[in-house]
């Protein structure tokens, strides 16, 4: 199936860096939200992006202008899917939210239509059995920021259909994203799987007096040649969505991931990083 128009259902941290690449990678996109406030604020973020690329020489002005007029923001959902042949929801993290939308844009979609999230921890089955097309339902699960990240995890249902994992893997490819392929609908996915337990493992180390927090990001920084120490990366997660994952890795796959007295002692105190000013690093400061 050939895709044209793409609608994007969320324009907040997320959505908005979907909505760009998608536009960037030559689709007409509708991005929608429940509110004009959280569009203005998400095309306020894809114009600054733009402007950034523009300014390291890598897009023109013209450039710049022409995908900005691919991109079409509205508080209408009908309007936005009924003419769209793939829809990427990025709403909240949150299963009975997310199966309220899908149910919902079933109903408004053409029968063709492909839905996909974003989730990155929520079961693309579960989402999939909201709707009469569970075979055009897969995950497509972006980085943060989408614009720079390269990764998009794709995710197949249990009744997920090989035409809609193409079809998937072929946008994404387009959007100029490199891809991988999760088989089986499982919690976490690839990265979260690794990545959780290893930052809910940083945590217990610290809070257990073993190093200093500066030792731990430069242990495994150099010891693994990660970009960023698993420390500061989880304050620029949060530690609330961390907790969150650990959670649901226990509850679904195994009693292993749960999660370390540290973490939930930061998530009790409200030091959730970057998003409340504190968290192993102040960021008040910066």
């Amino acid at each position: 199936m050939e895709v044209k128009k793409i609608a994007v259902l969320g324009a907040g941290l997320m959505g908005h860096g979907i909505c760009q690449v998608a536009a960037q990678g030559g689709y007409e996109v509708s991005l929608r939200d429940i509110e004009q406030r959280f569009l203005d604020s998400g095309m306020a973020m894809i114009k600054k992006s733009l402007q950034k690329f523009q300014s390291k020489g890598q897009l023109t002005e013209g450039q710049v202008a022409e995908i900005l007029s691919r991109i079409h923001p509205t508080l209408d959902l009908k309007g936005a899917v009924s003419d769209a042949d793939l829809i990427i929801e990025a709403a909240p993290e949150n299963v009975e939210l997310k199966k309220a939308i899908f149910k919902e844009v079933d109903m408004l979609a053409q029968p063709h239509a492909i839905i996909a999230s974003n989730t990155s921890s929520i079961s693309i089955t579960e989402l999939g059995s909201a709707t009469k097309r569970p075979e055009k339902v897969c995950g497509m699960h972006f980085f943060n920021p989408p614009q720079l990240m390269k990764l998009v995890e794709v995710i197949k249902g249990a009744k997920t259909s090989d035409d809609t994992i193409q079809t998937v893997l072929d946008v994404a490819h387009k959007m100029g994203k490199e891809t991988v392929l999760v088989k089986k609908d499982c919690p976490g996915f690839i990265v979260n799987r690794v990545l959780i337990p290893a930052l809910n493992e940083a945590a217990a180390l610290y809070w257990e007096g073993v190093a200093d927090r500066d030792d731990i990001d430069k242990a495994i920084k150099l010891g693994l040649n990660w970009p960023m120490g698993p420390l500061m990366l989880m304050d620029y997660i949060g530690a609330d969505t961390v907790l969150a994952i650990a959670d649901v890795l226990t509850k679904e796959i195994d009693p292993k991931f749960h999660p370390s007295p540290g973490l939930k002692q930061m998530v009790k105190a409200q030091l959730l990083g970057r998003k409340t000013g504190k968290g192993f690093y102040d960021w008040t400061q910066k």
